[in-house]
């Protein structure tokens, strides 16, 4: 699965994964926003790692912000942004189904 996502007035967000048994697996998170420190990155992809392809935008939002630790940056994305490009590539994978 393949999604993305650009912030109004930030940065491209991309969110790469395969959906095994319901649930996001082999996950990577890129594009062109900041984080500090780095791993930050590592913190935001491991908290999608395993969650249900069901959840909403909202809950996706929720696991990330969760995941970040006190005191980092995110700059030109937000828990949000990632939410959507997930929710975009599971919709691109839902549309395609669809059509079978």
């Amino acid at each position: 699965m393949h999604g993305e996502y650009k912030t109004p007035g930030g940065k491209l967000v991309v969110v790469d994964f395969e959906v095994i048994a319901g649930k996001l697996q082999e996950v990577e998170v890129s594009g062109d926003f900041f984080l500090y420190p780095e791993e930050t990155l590592e913190a935001i992809t491991g908290s999608l790692r395993g969650i249900s392809a069901g959840l909403d935008e909202a809950a996706i939002a929720a696991v990330v912000r969760e995941a970040v630790p006190p005191g980092a940056e995110v700059l030109g994305t937000s828990p949000e942004g990632i939410a959507i490009a997930v929710r975009r590539a599971l919709g691109s994978q839902e549309e395609g189904s669809q059509g079978a």
